[in-house]
């Protein structure tokens, strides 16, 4: 099945001065233009193509690639506006708009907003920064610890409010917080909990032995680039924890506690020292403040 807004695998049919076409079944023979056919592309071979609508209301294929296909949501910039609406830069020729009557609030230009990538009333692809309405309010397919991809969407007293998986609401609350994640970007997360009204909480960081263990490892290494010391300890402030770490105390705590008894450090009253026996130069009398 042929899908507009989507990536096909379609076969050339014809070759022409200014292109290739495309077998598009229900759609007929749908153009690929000469400055995106591959080099060496023949008739009968199969090409992977991205489906939109042209200026003139037409099938097109592009081997471009959008920051988001339909059903999808993007931090798009803003690069136009007309009476219509406010076009975005979603990485093809034709400009991506955002209709009026789509905009939650109106857009400005040189601004980025978060938005989803839809089909209007003719089928033609738009985006609507009215996110709220296309995100599912079902329980996810989700348990604890499953790795998921987040976009950063709204602060809010609580935390942070993610869209998980482009398709339920999340937040990373902020006891879970141990970094200011900026707005429209996209990481990785990891499922803390599901609720029943379908949102999810979700962390930054692996859970439990591994995510002490990645932690120890961090220390480890910072701890050999400074000498085998570092000024931090179980009394340190958790703002010089996390200026230095990026993580809280409560997983610096069980990092350093599972590193001592594995008998790789010293816990002193100015802070952490190296013991493991690896090369590294340790000097106790100069200590190397982080």
């Amino acid at each position: 099945m042929v899908e507009v807004g989507r990536f096909n695998r379609l076969r050339v049919v014809k070759e022409v001065p200014f292109g290739r076409y495309l077998e598009g079944e229900e759609w007929g023979e749908i153009l690929l233009p000469n400055r995106f056919v591959p080099a060496g592309t023949r008739v009968g071979d199969v090409v992977e193509v991205f489906l939109y609508f042209d200026s003139e209301g037409e099938i097109i294929a592009t081997t471009q690639r959008p920051r988001a296909k339909l059903g999808e949501f993007a931090y798009l910039q803003v690069i136009d506006r007309s009476q219509a609406g406010a076009f975005l830069d979603w990485g093809l020729d034709k400009d991506l708009l955002a209709p009026v009557p789509e905009q939650r609030r109106p857009m400005e230009i040189g601004k980025s907003y978060i938005v989803h990538v839809k089909q209007d009333g003719e089928g033609r692809l738009v985006a609507s920064s009215k996110i709220d309405r296309f995100l599912d309010r079902s329980p996810p397919r989700l348990k604890p610890m499953d790795e998921v991809t987040l976009l950063v969407a709204e602060r809010t007293e609580l935390g942070v409010k993610v869209i998980v998986d482009d398709s339920h609401w999340g937040l990373i609350h902020n006891d879970d917080l141990f970094q200011e994640p900026r707005y429209g970007k996209r990481m990785r997360g990891y499922v803390k909990r599901v609720r029943s009204d379908g949102k999810i909480d979700v962390v930054l960081n692996r859970r439990g032995e591994e995510r002490i263990g990645d932690l120890g490892s961090e220390i480890l290494a910072r701890l050999r680039k400074n000498g085998g010391f570092l000024a931090l300890h179980d009394k340190s402030a958790p703002e010089e924890i996390q200026r230095v770490l990026g993580v809280s105390k409560k997983s610096f705590k069980e990092a350093i506690g599972h590193l001592y008894k594995q008998r790789k450090i010293v816990i002193e009253a100015a802070g952490i020292r190296l013991l493991e026996s690896d090369g590294y130069p340790i000097d106790p009398e100069n200590p190397c403040l982080w």
